[in-house]
């Protein structure tokens, strides 16, 4: 039951607390791990080194030995012992014993012969054992001269090397104490300053709760991950901030043109409701200008279903317009019987076998738009020039819509495509619309990855370019 609750306690804690303890526990096992290599190997050294000091001395014994020829049974005694007290280091026993193990000369420091049993051997060898808690070094090897068949033992005793070892540990694991002390305090700072960032971005969150979307997150480093991080979260909330700003304007503004036809509605039928019905002409006249007034008002909601619908659109790419020439050739000819005194004229040869990367009835929707705003407004200039041009470095295909209309000024061109946006000295309401034809067909286009750009100029005309892109063999063929 403690383990998950310890589990538990732990996924509650902040971030901040998680860093921390993960970080300091990480340097603390690298740590630890670095000081017990270290510690295995310099144990491995110094025991090597021991060893390279008893065989030393064992080479020494057994060359002069040989090399003098003693008789080790016999006088030679005192000279043995003289010869092992001169090899012989601090803490350490050498001896001399006959093939049956009786010792014959035994020289000692710091050792005693008890500690230790004699053990003959018939080939070399060296030992680390331990007798009643003593650590010791031995080094065995067998010696013959003339008759005698004896062994030659060193014995190291390795306490003060048990000791150096066991400080060396107890140092390490303090050492590993304070490491964990400051893994922490460097966690600490670590993590403070890795969630400083987010901490700010947190803050920036509760001031946009409590002073509006206007609240940005200061950037501080730019180049890193979390700067980038707290940079797409500025431009999200740029974006935010203005999709509100649209939203409350697109309500103010449905609602201010939908007050209108409503409010007209209400007027004739209250003076219907108190006198009109009884008089033929004014019921008429009532009922005329209510049927006009309802059916802007059912324009105006088409409208609005369309906008949304172009807002909430997903580009098709696999919905393609094939033969792209042919298909606008066939909406001039049905526009040229809606409205017989116009001059259509087109350029679109180069793309008559083109297709193009949009859905055939919203490229209709996006062109019949165009078109019809730039008949509106070329009354006095009859005359409207479409052309196409495919630029296949480009993957695009760009289509000019060219009037000689009355044009737009200037001050206006950049709000044209706004949701209810008129010019209203050049456009009434009966002429215009309702100003939502445009912001439709951009959207549309921006939706399919495709460009919109109009230009005009102020009595003389408008040129409208829409760019969308050519769809590939492969899509074109499904």
């Amino acid at each position: 039951m403690k383990l998950p609750s310890t589990i538990n306690l732990f996924l509650r804690m902040p971030i901040k607390w998680k860093l921390t303890l993960w970080s300091s526990f990480i340097l603390f096992v690298l740590f630890m791990a670095y000081n017990a290599v270290q510690y295995v190997y310099m144990e491995k050294w110094m025991l090597g080194q021991e060893k390279a000091k008893i065989q030393v001395n064992m080479n020494q014994l057994l060359n002069e030995l040989l090399e003098n020829e003693y008789a080790l049974q016999n006088k030679a005694h005192a000279s043995i012992r003289q010869l092992f007290y001169r090899v012989n280091a601090p803490n350490q026993l050498i001896r001399l014993m006959d093939q049956r193990g009786e010792t014959i000369v035994t020289v000692s420091s710091h050792v005693s012969d008890e500690w230790l049993k004699p053990h003959p051997v018939t080939k070399s060898e060296i030992v680390l054992t331990e007798v009643n808690g003593r650590s010791f070094l031995v080094m065995r090897s067998p010696i013959t001269v003339f008759q005698f068949n004896g062994t030659i033992e060193i014995v190291k005793s390795m306490d003060g090397f048990t000791q150096l070892s066991a400080a060396y540990a107890q140092m390490m694991f303090v050492f590993g104490l304070g490491a964990v002390v400051l893994c922490g305090l460097g966690g600490g700072i670590l993590a403070w300053q890795m969630l400083k960032p987010i901490q700010s971005m947190a803050l920036t969150i509760r001031k946009v709760k409590q002073k509006g979307l206007q609240e940005r997150v200061p950037i501080q480093n730019k180049g890193d991950e979390v700067g980038r991080l707290l940079v797409l979260f500025n431009e999200m909330m740029d974006q935010v901030e203005q999709s509100f700003h649209q939203q409350t304007q697109f309500v103010e503004d449905a609602s201010h043109e939908l007050r209108t036809p409503i409010a007209i509605i209400e007027g004739h039928l209250g003076l219907l409701q108190r006198w009109g019905k009884n008089e033929p002409a004014v019921l008429e006249e009532s009922l005329q200008a209510s049927m006009q007034e309802l059916l802007r008002l059912k324009g105006l909601v088409q409208e609005l279903l369309e906008l949304n619908r172009a807002e909430h659109l997903d580009g098709e790419p696999y919905r393609t317009v094939s033969k792209l020439g042919e298909g606008i050739q066939s909406l001039i000819q049905k526009l040229t019987l809606i409205h017989p005194s116009f001059q259509f004229e087109t350029e679109v040869q180069s793309v008559m076998e083109t297709s193009l990367a949009i859905g055939e009835q919203h490229f209709e929707q996006v062109m019949l738009i165009i078109l019809d705003n730039a008949v509106k407004y070329s009354s006095n200039e009859a005359h409207i020039h479409i052309q196409a041009a495919g630029y296949k470095d480009m993957d695009m295909v760009q289509i000019v819509i060219t009037d000689r209309g009355i044009g737009i000024p200037k001050e206006d061109l950049l709000h044209v495509t706004d949701r209810f946006y008129r010019v209203e000295s050049a456009r009434s309401r009966e002429r215009g619309g309702n100003g939502l034809g445009l912001s439709i067909a951009k959207r549309i286009i921006e939706k399919y990855d495709g460009k919109f750009m109009i230009q005009s100029e102020y009595a003389k005309g408008t040129e409208v370019t829409v760019s969308l892109p050519i769809a590939s063999r492969s899509k074109s063929s499904e």
